[in-house]
């Protein structure tokens, strides 16, 4: 790319340095970005240094919390952002193409959708179609999908931008668990003061069902805290405390691992979930075949719920 405006003379900007500043800007930290590119953040600071001493201007400012564009980096970015579209559109081409039901398909979720909900139904998209991947990436960050980070996302909410499609939605019951022998060891009546909590840490403190838990317990103060959510469950299963977990279909069929204890959640806590897809993604079949089967999880959720969609 040979950009004009950003100094006075021509500069050489390759499509891998545009994808790392993208990563950054979407990111808002460059530990964020490294963790997104798995690459470790001394290898992005070099190759941002690098950017930056080849335009002779910077485009971030280092922050504790993350970092800002500079005026050089919001001249930019309009144009990296076009870019990473038509790098998309080229490889969506290719893909509708030469590879009509085959190759990987990327779904993004927050962790407990991906443990919960994607990882059971993993064996089940194998055994149909063994000659799909699944790539599921679990993370808090939501990634773009306009620019190709991601084929699906499972999200909270639908989406208001019109490029997105909110192609099914359901909620899924949700229930406090902890290992049978825990529960043993509770007293005939308990209520939520009564229970060791597993809960969220680090950055992730103030995610549900922290907040929701916190409401009804006084100087709320968790058992167990990780910022990983298969370190909770494992927690949890290891009868460490209790913990709030999604009701799905391999949970309820593995009763003997976990049991679901009587306590009445604040209808607050609901799990709203949500399968996203760019429009044109919709049509590849690849992708097509893995909607068709969420979608169908989704119309098993709400059979057992006895529920309509909403």
């Amino acid at each position: 790319m040979d950009d004009r405006g950003l100094g006075s003379e021509k500069v050489e900007l390759q499509w891998d340095d545009l994808r790392i500043f993208l990563a950054v800007c979407d990111a808002g930290s460059l530990s964020g970005a490294a963790r997104r590119l798995k690459v470790s953040q001394p290898t992005l600071s070099r190759r941002i240094a690098e950017m930056e001493y080849g335009l002779g201007e910077p485009l971030f400012v280092r922050k504790d919390l993350g970092i800002t564009l500079t005026k050089t980096a919001a001249r930019l970015l309009p144009a990296a952002q076009g870019m990473a579209q038509w790098a998309t559109e080229a490889a969506r081409s290719l893909d509708a193409k030469n590879s009509p039901v085959s190759g990987r398909v990327r779904i993004a979720a927050v962790p407990s959708f991906a443990f919960d909900f994607l990882a059971p139904i993993a064996e089940k998209l194998k055994r149909k179609h063994p000659q799909i991947t699944l790539e599921v990436l679990a993370s808090t960050q939501r990634l773009n999908l306009s620019l190709g980070e991601a084929d699906i996302a499972l999200r909270r909410y639908p989406s208001d931008d019109p490029d997105l499609i909110t192609v099914d939605e359901v909620v899924v019951p949700i229930g406090a668990y902890a290992s049978r022998d825990y529960a043993r060891r509770l007293p005939a009546k308990y209520g939520f003061r009564d229970l060791d909590w597993i809960a969220w840490a680090g950055e992730r403190e103030m995610t549900s069902p922290n907040p929701e838990l916190a409401a009804r317990i006084p100087d709320f103060r968790p058992a167990f805290t990780s910022d990983d959510y298969s370190v909770q469950v494992a927690a949890c299963q290891a009868g460490v405390g209790a913990m709030i977990l999604l009701k799905t279909s391999h949970r309820l069929k593995r009763p003997g691992e976990l049991v679901e204890l009587k306590l009445e959640l604040p209808t607050s806590l609901r799990a709203e979930l949500t399968i996203i897809c760019h429009k044109r993604m919709a049509d590849l079949p690849k992708v097509r075949t893995v909607v068709d089967l969420l979608r169908q999880e989704f119309a098993d959720l709400r059979k057992s719920q006895g529920a309509k969609k909403p």
